[in-house]
Order: C-alpha cells, then sequence, then structure tokens
C-alpha cells in the first residue's frame, strides 16, 4: 500500500534547503544543541518534579532535514503496519486499490513530508523504532530529534539571540522525552488509542474512495450542487468515522495536555536561565499565528495543523489554571494514570478536572 522508500526519495528531493552555514558553524550549531539538550534534563526535572536523574534511556539526536523525514517515515512504518496488514487482507479482491498502488501513496507521503520537514524544530518520537542510523531507547523507549537547520532559519528569521533560542527550544522537547520517561503507561495508553482509531478505519475501496473525493473537494473549495459547507473541517477530520472521532477527541485531550505543559515549562524555567525568554515568546507566537504566506495558512488548515496551534494554548491555559489552584504537585496527580487525563471538555474547564480528580481523591 505505501513505497516507503518511495516516500523518503521523494521528500528528500523535494525539501527545501536549509540556510546557509559553513562547515564550522554547522558543527558549532550541533555541539551546543547537544549540550543545551543535557542541561536541559535538570532544569525540567527541578521545575516539574518528575522523574529521576537516571531515568532517561532515550538518546538524543541533532538531524538535518533528510534524517528528520528518515526517521518520521520509520515511525510511520512501524505505527500505521496493523491497518496496512488489514488493508492488504482485502487488496487481493480489489482492482481500485490495487490500481491505486504504493508508488502513489509513497509519492503523496513524501510530498507531505517534504512540506512538514522544513517546519518542525525539534520532536520527542514515542513510537521510534531502533535502526543503524537512528537509534531508540530500549524497551520500547523513543528518541528526541532536533532539527538543526530550522532551528538555525527559525533563530534568524526572529533575529533573536541564538543561544538563548537554542536553550528555549530544548526546554520544550526535553519536556516531552520527561513526560515518557517519567509516566511509563503514557506510551503504551497513547498507542492503544492510536490502534483503535486505525481499528476503525474502513478500508472498504467505495467507503475510501469516498472519504478522499470529499477531501478533494475540500482542497479546490468545491462541493456537488446541494451539499452543505464542511464548516472548514480537515483532511483528518474528512477521513474519519463517528467512532473515530470519539477517540480522536480523548487524543485531543492528551496532545493539548503534552503541549500546553511543555509551553509552560520551557516559560516557567526560561526567565531564570533564557535571559530573552520574553522577547523569544513574543516573536515565536506572533509566527506561530501568521504564518508564512496565505499557501501556508491554507495548508495548515487542510492538514490540521492549526488544530496543533489550538492545543498549545488550550492545554498551556489548562496547566497554568490548574497549577495556580492546586500546585505543581497537585497538578502532577494528571500524571497518575489514563483516568485521571483531562477530558476534551476540562481542558477547556480546568476547574472541572480539579473538582473531578481532587475531590475524589481527598474525599
Amino acid at each position: 500500500m505505501v513505497d516507503w522508500n518511495l516516500a523518503v526519495a521523494t521528500a528528500t528531493r523535494l525539501v527545501r534547503p536549509g540556510p546557509e552555514v559553513s562547515r564550522d558553524e554547522a558543527r558549532a550549531v550541533v555541539a551546543e544543541l547537544r549540550r543545551h539538550a543535557k542541561v536541559s534534563e535538570g532544569h525540567v526535572r527541578g521545575f516539574t518534579r518528575l522523574g529521576t536523574e537516571e531515568m532517561h534511556d532515550t538518546p538524543v539526536l541533532v538531524v538535518d532535514r533528510p534524517g528528520w523525514i528518515r526517521a518520521n517515515v520509520a515511525g510511520f512504518r512501524e505505527l500505521l503496519k496493523p491497518l496496512l496488514d488489514k488493508v492488504e487482507g482485502r487488496r487481493s479482491g480489489s482492482a481500485v486499490l490495487g490500481a491505486v498502488g504504493g508508488k502513489v501513496t509513497g509519492v503523496e507521503l513524501g510530498m507531505l513530508l517534504s512540506f512538514l520537514s522544513s517546519r518542525v524544530l525539534g520532536q520527542y518520537e514515542t513510537f521510534a523504532p531502533a535502526t543503524r542510523e537512528l537509534p531508540a531507547g530500549a524497551n520500547g523507549g523513543g528518541r528526541l530529534l532536533l532539527v538543526a537547520p530550522n532551528i538555525v532559519h527559525v533563530e534568524r528569521e526572529l533575529d533573536v539571540s541564538p543561544h538563548d533560542f537554542r536553550l528555549w527550544v530544548c526546554l520544550h522537547e526535553e519536556t516531552h522525552r520527561t513526560q515518557f520517561s517519567a509516566v511509563p503507561w503514557l506510551r503504551d495508553h497513547l498507542e492503544g488509542e492510536i490502534q483503535s482509531f486505525l481499528a476503525e478505519t474502513d478500508v472498504d475501496p467505495a467507503t475510501f474512495l469516498e472519504r478522499i473525493r470529499e477531501a478533494a473537494q475540500s482542497l479546490v473549495g468545491g462541493r456537488p450542487e446541494g451539499e452543505e459547507d464542511d464548516g472548514g473541517r480537515s483532511l483528518v477530520e474528512l477521513v474519519q468515522s463517528p467512532a473515530q472521532r470519539e477517540i480522536l477527541a480523548r487524543l485531543t485531550a492528551v496532545m493539548s495536555l503534552l503541549e500546553g505543559h511543555a509551553d509552560f515549562v520551557m516559560d516557567g524555567v526560561g526567565p531564570d536561565v533564557v535571559p530573552t525568554v520574553a522577547e523569544i515568546r513574543e516573536k515565536f507566537q506572533q509566527r506561530r499565528t501568521k504564518g508564512a504566506s496565505r499557501l501556508d495558512m491554507a495548508l495548515r488548515k487542510l492538514l490540521g495543523l492549526d488544530a496543533k496551534l489550538r492545543q498549545y494554548k488550550d492545554g498551556e491555559r489548562f496547566v497554568r489554571a490548574v497549577v495556580d489552584q492546586v500546585g505543581m504537585d497537585g497538578f502532577n496527580r494528571v500524571w497518575t494514570s489514563p483516568n485521571t487525563l483531562p477530558t476534551k471538555a476540562e481542558i477547556a474547564k480546568p476547574a472541572d478536572w480539579v473538582a473531578r480528580v481532587h475531590r475524589k481523591a481527598d474525599s
């Protein structure tokens, strides 16, 4: 169903070149990012009160854009294997799916990854399989990726202190690494939710093509006569069943928590160790909001990336409100079990989460 090698080749061929740096500058950037990643561990542990000094077994990899592409293709391949096995099982009787072919899908995935590869500053790969080029943690641990050319590009675009900006980015990504290292059940919980989402995917060829038709009409702005507007739903939303939307609501709440917590930690630690954190935050928020161009904003909407931006804001408001009300130790009850994770409604109303988790636990 997917030609993974073609996906990597397509993305690598289409990816835009990074900023111009000399070989010595590139080496200095890589070395500094590795130092910042290491020092961020202590800052994040001290602020969040999560984990221990010995808990990390996940490597930190400083990569370029093609390296990020290869890592994400490996992750997609691992995560989507149950779904693709399911599709392959029905493919022999489907001329339609057979005609689509793995090469077309590989090119499409490659085009998407080429677009994203110039925008990601860092990423904790939760479900990363270890390879010779890309090591991962033992016992199912992931890896932390820092995309050096993108970090340099943004720090230049924002005209901020490179030293401060690189540390600021590392604080955010290290928070994700700490979340999964300090909360052992979190990875399995997320994987279970994602696999449930994929298990609900309808692989009937007619339904599959109907979903793709709707997505294509959304992209070009056209709809069959008599159909109502879809309300600007993203490509991700257009290919969901009702059961998947319920699962996605739970996943959205968890991702809002994780992203908001990372932003909260990044800004909480920042004033003590990043002198220009206020300037960086203001300029970075402006960049997040306005996007690079009208085309960029349209692609964000289609791919659901604007929803990810809302996750940062909604999640950070949730974390800040809970910490203000019950303190950091009180907030950390969120990591007790899947039952103490906030719902999507509680992300919007933090007091409801406090009432449910704290009153029940304290009664």
